[in-house]
């Protein structure tokens, strides 16, 4: 859609800035050089984005009209990018209604282009999900502004809700009984290849008042999905038995146990399973021409980063230079945007301390960790620890330390590596001993009126099942080691500092 005006961009507004696809669309828009206007029903979930200040919001609730055209006026064209599969009530109702109030909103406001993301599906026999978004995008183009309808198959990325289901399933699962559906074709399409269609189509004129099928170059059954995923993962091929009796609402209910995914929305998830959702019009493709990420680089892509958004952003604020795993900026990595039962699960042990030693002292004692020091206790447990990583051949803690107090990032420290360092306020070291996952220890130092708080964590991203059991059995030896620790830390932070141990 040419610009009338000086330059290539235009102005246009995305309701469902906050949403998955939106959050991750707006960067994109202003990257190609349009004027972008983030609608959300709540605007303050858009504080602290990178890109908040580039540009306008406004308040944004589908079910009002007049704030509607209120924020559409003066764009160009208008992005919808919400839906009400929350669970809550008819979503098939209030979607229809919303779809209704944006067509006739839009049209007062002169929008001159809607673009709309929808749902792969064909036939008579599709279930709610996806015949209620088709719906949607039927009543959008029953108004005057000309609708582009992206019908897009299975989004592959971090936080995608059919992305974190398959991740769950497969990595805690070795063996599952599915329904069915196991044998349906589907065509999973990547993130960042939905985004960049979402964003070309404002540059083709053709696509307007056009419903586009978009999917990746790979079609598969669900069973050959999951056992990509396995493969790609690092996992064991997992044995899947499909089975006639579990009906979606028994198979809701199971992935509501296994997923952190809330049954409401697991429901018309598996619903839609039984749906084929695989292209048969090819005109998306000949009027917007692009390479298709297959699906072994989709998956990849969504997995090789660091499964948990809090050390990510610990992370980029540490500096340094990331591992192989460490965390991507693209569309797949996670976004302050997604749900909070997006992204890849991380064990957690946190322990807090406060001390009247400065920052630096504090810093001091955390990092003369490990080495002859030890860890503060227990040392037997530490030792068997390093006896048994060797026998399985690790590097156990044979390595000791360069210096019993000065680090430096990619060092070794016993069965650790310092991952990220920044002098009196973080430590980050990352396990290299043998264990089915990715584990951390982290150390936080922030001032604390006049002495300090010492954050100490432990992390574990486990690997499938045994991972999960890895960190559950030693989750009573972390109640014995780990507060002991942190409170000696403290106090021989306060006798660097030479002052008393304020009754420790």
């Amino acid at each position: 859609m040419p610009d009338d005006g000086e330059g290539d961009g235009v102005r246009v507004l995305v309701i469902g800035a906050t949403g998955y696809i939106g959050g991750r669309l707006v960067p994109e828009l202003l990257e190609r050089g349009h004027e972008v206007r983030c609608g959300a029903r709540t605007p303050a979930k858009l504080d602290g984005r990178p890109w908040r200040d580039r540009v306008e919001i406004a308040r944004v609730d589908v079910a009002e009209p007049d704030e509607i055209r209120a924020a559409a006026e003066g764009c160009d064209a208008v992005y919808l990018l919400v839906h009400s599969m929350d669970g809550a009530g008819s979503f098939e109702q209030r979607d229809r209604e919303a779809a209704t109030n944006v067509r006739d909103a839009v049209a007062d406001a002169g929008v001159r282009r809607l673009v709309y993301l929808g749902g792969l599906g064909h036939g008579t026999g599709l279930s709610p999900h996806l015949r209620s978004r088709q719906e949607v995008g039927r009543i959008l183009a029953e108004g005057p502004v000309p609708v582009t309808e992206l019908r897009a198959a299975i989004i592959i990325g971090s936080g995608s809700a059919s992305f974190e289901m398959l991740r769950h399933l497969v990595e805690v699962l070795p063996v599952m009984t599915t329904p069915r559906w196991v044998e349906t074709r589907c065509q999973p399409i990547a993130v960042r290849d939905v985004l960049a269609l979402l964003t070309e189509v404002l540059d083709v004129e053709e696509t307007a008042g056009r419903v586009l099928e978009i999917g990746g170059p790979d079609v598969l059954t669900y069973r050959e999905l999951m056992q990509t995923y396995a493969e790609v993962a690092g996992l064991r091929r997992r044995v899947i038995l499909p089975v006639p009796v579990l009906t979606p609402s028994l198979s809701s209910l199971w992935i509501g146990l296994v997923t952190p995914l809330p049954t409401g929305l697991a429901r018309p998830l598996v619903e839609s399973l039984v749906n084929e959702v695989v292209v048969r019009d090819d005109t998306a493709q000949r009027l917007l021409p692009r390479q298709l990420l297959p699906i072994r680089e989709v998956l990849r892509l969504a997995l090789e980063r660091v499964q948990d958004l809090e050390v990510a952003t610990t992370w980029a604020g540490a500096g340094g230079t990331p591992s192989r795993s460490a965390v991507r900026h693209g569309p797949e990595a996670p976004q302050p945007e997604d749900p909070d039962w997006s992204g890849g699960t991380v064990m957690t042990d946190e322990r807090r301390v406060r001390t009247t030693a400065p920052p630096a002292a504090v810093f001091q004692a955390v990092s003369g960790i490990g080495g002859h020091r030890g860890y503060h206790g227990f040392r037997w447990m530490w030792e068997t620890r390093g006896v048994l990583d060797k026998v399985v051949g690790g590097v156990g803690l044979r390595r000791g330390r360069r210096h019993p107090v000065e680090l430096a990032i990619g060092e070794p420290v016993d069965f650790w590596r310092v991952e990220a360092l920044l002098p009196d306020r973080l430590l980050r070291l990352r396990a290299e001993m043998k264990v089915p996952g990715t584990a951390w220890l982290e150390f936080r130092v922030e001032p604390d009126g006049t002495g300090a708080c010492l954050d100490q964590l432990a992390r574990f991203h486990p690997r499938g099942l045994f991972g999960r059991l890895y960190w559950w059995v030693l989750t009573p030896f972390h109640a014995l080691i780990f507060p002991r620790m942190a409170r000696r830390l403290a106090a021989e932070a306060e006798r660097i500092a030479g002052e008393p141990a304020s009754g420790r």
